[in-house]
This record gives C-alpha cells, sequence and structure tokens, in this order.
C-alpha cells in the first residue's frame, strides 16, 4: 500500500524550522467529530489528542488554550487565574482571522498572529501527544517537552471532566 502524502501546512514548516521531531497522522474528518474520532481512527487514548481552543478575554484579545481531547476548560478558573474578568471562545470567523487556520484544523503551530498559549499541566506528564497539524483531518504526534520548547506555554490547571 503506498504511503500517503502528508499537507504541508504553516503548523508542519513551524515544526520543520525548529527541528521538532513528529510523525503525521491522517485521518477521516468528522464534522463535529471532535477529539473522540480522531482518537477513535487513530487508535489512540483520546487523553492524549490534545485539543487548540481559541479564546479571548473581556477586551477581545485572543489566546490559545490546549486541552486534553477528553476534559473540557473552566473559563471562570482560567480567567481567574490570568487575572481577567472573563475567558470566552472566539466566534469560528475571529478563530481563523486570528490563526490562519479553519475550526476543526486549528494547530498552536505556525498561527498568523503570535499569540499568548496556555496548557493544562497534566499535558506536560504525557509521554507522546497528538495535536493538530494545521489542517482538518491531520494530527502530529511528538513530545511534550518539544512543544514546550517551540510555544514557551504558560502552565495552568483547569481542567473539568
Amino acid at each position: 500500500m503506498a504511503k500517503e502524502k502528508l499537507p504541508v501546512t504553516p503548523a508542519i514548516r513551524h515544526l520543520r524550522q525548529h527541528q521538532v521531531p513528529f510523525t503525521g497522522h491522517l485521518y477521516a474528518y468528522q464534522e463535529h467529530g471532535g477529539t473522540a474520532v480522531c482518537a477513535r481512527e487513530l487508535r489512540v487514548d483520546e487523553h492524549a489528542v490534545i485539543k487548540t481552543l481559541v479564546l479571548e478575554d473581556e477586551s477581545g484579545r485572543p489566546l490559545l488554550m490546549l486541552m486534553h481531547g477528553d476534559r473540557q476548560i473552566s473559563t471562570r478558573e482560567l480567567a481567574r487565574q490570568l487575572g481577567v474578568k472573563s475567558i470566552t471562545p472566539c466566534s469560528s470567523q475571529a478563530a481563523q482571522k486570528h490563526t490562519g487556520y479553519l475550526v476543526g484544523g486549528t494547530s498552536p503551530f505556525g498561527t498568523r498572529h503570535a499569540l499568548p498559549v496556555y496548557i493544562e499541566g497534566s499535558i506536560l506528564n504525557l509521554p507522546l501527544i497528538y495535536i493538530n497539524g494545521g489542517k482538518r483531518g491531520f494530527l502530529v504526534a511528538l513530545q511534550p517537552a518539544d512543544l514546550i520548547r517551540v510555544l514557551h506555554p504558560q502552565s495552568v490547571s483547569v481542567a473539568t471532566a
């Protein structure tokens, strides 16, 4: 069987530029399928599939939040930890404007604008994570240490079940 050619997205260019070792994984994207579909298609634990969420504070300042696929974010707790009044999800249009990626294909790597990145601290304890490669139906597997080296995220504890 022929090996599938991986897409070259801004995220992939960013990873290569920073010499991050990764493996690419394509899967059949499903609208509104979320990380459960990714995990099932790639046969990995959903806890290791990391979603990239584009949020904003009450002043409209955008930020990225990296969270386990099987967890939710307490936006109230995130706002408290960041010292702002509120945090809300960006609209699809605003998320695309800030990152350059379509919702469902948002990667924290190679975003259109440099955004502050926050990460659920327990992600850093995983041996390998699967995170969007900048296209719907495309994840990259890498070590959390490489993500930290390239993105310099701030660790927070805001996960809920």
